[in-house]
């Protein structure tokens, strides 16, 4: 089922290291009450290797085949600084893990009878701080088995430029992250508060002009990012539409201009 343009839907697992329903249970119910298929992110954070495996064989046999491997975000940055990181692996031993099971083995080499069918997905951030860095694990990535590639909002073109030139060896297809803005104070912090994400000085000006009106702030936050997705077509092979706020109609809006277009 098709919504609009929307092929899947993202379930986060516990961003900014957050507690919230299980992104399993969740994407569980959407694909069976709503009938629209999900991507899965799993997280290293909060388990064990056992527990990773049992989990993924679980989802498998509930119906998720769609999984973003990430490492997650440290306990320190959400409202439990004392909760006990786990990361036994991070998200280049979870695409190993990953890999593994679609092979018919656990990581330890033993035979898990029929092997499931992931479709393995990686995080990438174009505007990350140490670009090599960034580049050397997304390779390591690929080389253990990923089969896609999700990148964090993208804003500054130029700074997705070079990503884009960096990449031109990986052939996987490449889905843009695209953030509708709401106003001034969020993409201020998204500048701020979010590592290798830059909000170039040109959209902060622009939202600096509608601040002080709520709806104009949302409907330029939509241009914004209808345009920044015009002009990253020719280098993708999708897009994720984060919904800030939930402000779902956003991500409708930028997917009506597109389908207009």
């Amino acid at each position: 089922m098709n919504y609009i343009g929307i092929d899947v839907i993202n379930i986060p697992d516990g961003p900014r290291a957050s507690a919230r329903m299980s992104a399993l249970s969740l994407a569980v119910q959407f694909q069976r009450e709503v009938g629209i298929e999900t991507v899965l992110h799993y997280v290293c954070r909060d388990r064990n290797v056992i527990g990773m495996q049992s989990d993924l064989l679980g989802a498998y046999a509930l119906g998720i085949k769609n999984i973003l491997a990430i490492t997650g975000d440290p306990p320190k940055l959400g409202n439990y600084p004392d909760a006990t990181g786990v990361f036994d692996v991070d998200a280049i031993g979870l695409v190993n893990i990953l890999n593994r099971l679609n092979h018919g083995l656990d990581i330890a080499g033993n035979p898990i009878g029929k092997p499931t069918g992931f479709y393995i997905g990686v995080g990438a951030n174009p505007g990350a701080i140490n670009l090599d860095e960034e580049i050397r694990r997304l390779d390591w990535k690929v080389e253990a088995g990923a089969e896609y590639i999700v990148t964090q909002p993208v804003f500054d073109l130029k700074v997705f430029e070079t990503f884009i030139k960096r990449i031109e060896h990986i052939k996987l297809p490449l889905i843009a992250g695209i953030w509708p803005l709401t106003s001034l104070r969020n993409a201020e912090f998204m500048n701020n508060e979010i590592p290798g994400c830059s909000v170039p000085d040109s959209i902060m000006k622009r939202l600096e002009k509608v601040q002080d009106n709520k709806e104009e702030s949302l409907a330029e936050g939509v241009i914004i990012a209808r345009e920044i997705l015009q002009s990253i077509l020719p280098f993708i092979k999708g897009v994720q539409i984060s919904t800030p706020f939930g402000k779902v109609q956003g991500v409708i809006d930028v997917l009506e201009d597109i389908k207009e277009s």
